[in-house]
């Protein structure tokens, strides 16, 4: 299952925070900085896929995609598949291209809903 969608930028500024279980507002910023530091050190040679954060639990596993200033990343639990879940993110990925003609950073700022419109479309309740 899925457990938190999450987009940022290089800084770490979150640009789209979808978690799939109720979990508090400090909780979510300490998860976010902590997904963070755990990925933006990581060379793009290495692997997408690491071992969960301390904050979601210890079967949480994270999977993230570097496009260009962003970092598209999904913490899902260990019953999902790593290389599926990547697939799931270049769907999405794509989805927002062919809505927005060459998706950047400027539109999921300016375009938040329609952005979890399609996040919605493509990821159901964390299914």
């Amino acid at each position: 299952m899925i457990k938190s969608v999450l987009i940022f930028n290089q800084l770490g500024k979150p640009r789209l925070i979808k978690f799939y279980e109720q979990i508090g507002t400090t909780l979510q910023q300490e998860i976010l900085r902590e997904i963070h530091a755990l990925v933006a050190k990581r060379p793009d040679t290495q692997c997408n896929f690491l071992e969960g954060c301390r904050s979601m639990g210890t079967d949480s596993r994270i999977i993230y995609r570097h496009y260009a200033t962003l970092y598209f990343v999904f913490v899902v639990d260990s019953s999902e598949s790593e290389l599926g879940i990547l697939d799931l993110i270049q769907v999405f990925v794509e989805a927002l291209d062919r809505m927005f003609e060459n998706v950047c950073e400027l539109d999921l700022i300016f375009h938040f809903d329609e952005i979890h419109y399609i996040l919605m479309e493509v990821v159901e309740a964390g299914m």
